[in-house]
């Protein structure tokens, strides 16, 4: 099973290999969340400090992939994904780039501008071979 000190250690990969001109502006706390079955991840803002004005930035990925059967590649292009959102404003302080998180394909050409591409075609081609069966035979447990 994986664990959230992992999941930090690929935030921190992936930031700075792929995100090195995105300025961490606030505390960006990751960890796994809930199982779900159409959710790969999300990000928010969380109040954990009582200073005004500010907030920490919470990432959780989908719980399902604590398991060691969903490649390590689908974890990475979830949190890209989620670092997308970050760059452009979205849950962090960041000036936001548009009033919609997906409209126009805002996301995917973020991760297309930083060589991403491949990486999120990988993880969609998993899921759309295991993904269902992934879920039939975890349901089963």
């Amino acid at each position: 099973m994986r664990s959230n000190g992992l999941l930090l250690e690929r935030l921190t990969l992936i930031w700075k290999k792929y995100f090195p001109d995105v300025p961490v502006e606030n505390r960006v706390l990751i960890g796994f969340g809930r199982k779900a079955q159409r959710r790969l991840g999300s990000i928010r803002r969380i109040n954990i400090r009582k200073e005004r004005n500010s907030f920490d930035t919470l990432i959780l990925i989908n719980g399902y992939f604590k398991n060691l059967m969903i490649p390590e590649y689908v974890l990475d292009a979830t949190i890209a994904h989620e670092l997308a959102h970050y760059a452009q404003g979205f849950s962090s302080p960041l000036p936001r780039l548009s009033r919609f998180p997906h409209r126009g394909g805002s996301v995917d050409n973020e991760l297309e501008n930083r060589n991403l591409s491949c990486l999120v075609e990988k993880e969609l081609s998993w899921l759309n071979k295991h993904w269902d069966k992934f879920l039939t035979n975890e349901e089963a447990r």
